[in-house]
C-alpha cells in the first residue's frame, strides 16, 4: 500500500469546508491577506524595514525564540529573518494573544496546518524564511509557535510597539 502524504492546499481547503469542517487562521473571521488587523498590517518588502533576527530552537526540554521580546515604534516596518536552529519543525505566527491562543486550539485538531498567511511562517530544521510586518497601532502583542505543543513549551513571545 502507498501512503500519499497530505497537504492543506486550496483544492483540498475547498473540499474539507464542502464537507462541513471549520478552518480556522490568525485573525478569525473575515481575516484578509492585506486587510490591518489589531497588531498592524502586512508590510510592503520593496520600503525600507528594521530587520530583527529571530531564532527557533530547542533547548532540553524547552523551546525557545531569542529573542523572545521586540520592542518597535507605532508605524514601524519590520523584516523578521526568521531561522530555525532546531532539530523539528517551528512556526512563528505575529497576532494578539488572544488571536494566537484561538489558533493553537485549531492546531490541535488540525496539527499539519500549513499557514498561508503574511503574519506566520513555518520552517523545517535548519531552514530560513521572513516576514515583513508593519505595526501600526501601540500595543502588546504575541508570536508564539502554534504547533502543538511548542507554545506551552515555552515558544512564546511580545512584540512591544510604543
Amino acid at each position: 500500500m502507498t501512503i500519499i502524504p497530505f497537504r492543506l492546499t486550496v483544492t483540498s481547503l475547498t473540499l474539507l469546508a464542502s464537507a462541513g469542517l471549520a478552518l480556522a487562521g490568525p485573525g478569525g473571521a473575515g481575516h484578509s491577506h492585506g486587510a490591518e488587523t489589531a497588531y498592524g498590517k502586512p508590510g510592503d518588502p520593496k520600503k525600507p524595514a528594521r530587520l530583527v533576527q529571530v531564532v527557533m530552537s530547542e533547548r532540553g526540554d524547552k523551546m525557545v525564540f531569542i529573542p523572545d521580546r521586540i520592542e518597535v515604534r507605532r508605524g514601524e516596518q519590520i523584516k523578521f529573518a526568521l531561522r530555525n536552529n532546531g532539530e523539528i519543525d517551528h512556526e512563528i505566527v505575529v497576532a494578539t494573544l488572544e488571536d494566537n491562543l484561538k489558533h493553537a486550539e485549531e492546531m490541535k485538531k488540525n496539527p499539519d496546518m500549513e499557514h498561508d498567511d503574511p503574519n506566520a511562517k513555518r520552517l523545517s530544521p535548519k531552514k530560513t524564511g521572513e516576514i515583513v510586518w508593519h505595526f501600526t497601532k501601540a500595543g502588546e502583542f504575541d508570536f508564539s509557535c502554534l504547533i502543538p505543543g511548542h507554545r506551552e513549551a515555552g515558544m512564546t513571545g511580545k512584540v512591544i510597539v510604543k
